[in-house]
């Protein structure tokens, strides 16, 4: 199943998009467990990713969102392929990472997007990760390969379904170039040391600059803002990761006590 839904996403990209793929995983990454960790910019990311990935030639289990679990015609070929649901928001979202550990530790292939959603950083750069690939990898020991992806938005913007007709229309008219790259060497996390959730920060810090690099190599021409605008998006500054030259506007401070600060 999963192989035959990789092969037919180069189909439903073919119309919408020109993707181009560069880098690879390197071939003694291929035989064991690994994690491909990778940026998020648009809803249309999976399916560019999973095309990416057949084009190269391999066959990762994906952490994705529950709801595509739940969708009738989706939600059995996504369990069918023995992707990871992930159920976002709940109590049982802690639930993914010994599935991952499971899969991992079978040998598997896992890609996963560390934002843990479509990022909102102003400039669309990366934001600040969440700590769960960093956890998995310590309890794998599987290494970390950043993949970057780039140009996605351009085909369906943040708010989709909304317009989504209106949004597929205009795909297929312009067919935006949108770029897949796999970086050349695993993030170095030989470094990290601490205590386990000292780690586990250091690590996802390591691993979001990882991807960084690897994006920037996708972004000539538009290291500040990108060529393409998407303007469905509200930026969020409150997950904003520091970038060299980047001046970050002072946040409204809140009151104590505000909810939104205690969740941020």
């Amino acid at each position: 199943m999963w192989r035959f839904m990789l092969a037919l996403s180069r189909i439903v990209v073919l119309p919408l998009c020109r993707l181009r793929v560069s880098g690879d995983v390197p071939a003694d990454l291929r035989t064991g467990a690994l994690i491909l960790a990778a940026n998020h910019v648009s809803p249309f990311d999976p399916i560019v990713m999973t095309a990416a990935c057949h084009k190269i030639g391999i066959a990762p289990r994906i952490l994705a969102t529950g709801g595509l679990f739940d969708a009738p015609i989706a939600g059995a070929a996504m369990r069918a392929a023995g992707h990871i649901r992930v159920d976002r928001g709940t109590s049982r979202v802690a639930d993914a990472l010994p599935s991952a550990a499971d899969a991992l530790a079978g040998g598997a292939m896992v890609l996963v997007y560390p934002e843990g959603r479509i990022g909102l950083d102003p400039w669309m750069w990366p934001e600040r990760g969440k700590t769960g690939v960093a956890r998995m990898a310590a309890a794998s020991g599987a290494p970390v390969l950043p993949v970057a992806q780039w140009g996605a938005h351009a085909v369906l913007p943040y708010n989709t379904p909304k317009k989504l007709v209106r949004s597929i229309l205009r795909a297929m008219l312009r067919r935006p170039v949108v770029h897949v790259r796999f970086g050349e060497v695993p993030v170095d996390l030989s470094s990290v040391t601490g205590t386990p959730g000292a780690r586990a920060m250091k690590a996802t810090r390591l691993i979001m600059e990882g991807i960084d690099a690897t994006l920037a190599r996708l972004r000539e021409g538009e290291m500040e803002m990108p060529a393409v605008v998407d303007e469905t998006r509200t930026p969020d500054f409150t997950r904003v990761r520091p970038r060299p030259g980047r001046v970050l506007p002072k946040l409204p401070e809140q009151p104590l006590g505000d909810s939104q600060s205690a969740s941020a």
